[in-house]
């Protein structure tokens, strides 16, 4: 997917850490997002069953951590 979108110009960055931050204590690493498109989307990929609502919980953290509005869950899971 990061492929893709860079093919088409954009900005993507993988695997970006996500510092979480608890009174004076920073941890530099406290998650990772699956992609951030052009400093704007935070990007989350899955191949489960189904969406469970940790996994939207999981996005919206992602969203207030990193200071961004827009995110995208995307499940991959399709049988062959």
């Amino acid at each position: 997917m990061a492929y893709e979108l860079g093919k088409r110009g954009l900005r993507v960055q993988r695997q970006q850490a996500i510092p979480v931050i608890h009174e004076t204590i920073r941890m530099e690493l406290g998650f990772r997002a699956d992609l951030i498109v052009e400093n704007k989307v935070v990007v989350e990929v899955k191949s489960v069953e189904t969406i469970a609502p940790v996994h939207k919980k999981q996005l919206l953290t992602y969203l207030r951590l990193t200071d961004k509005r827009l995110g995208l869950l995307i499940n991959f899971n399709v049988d062959h």
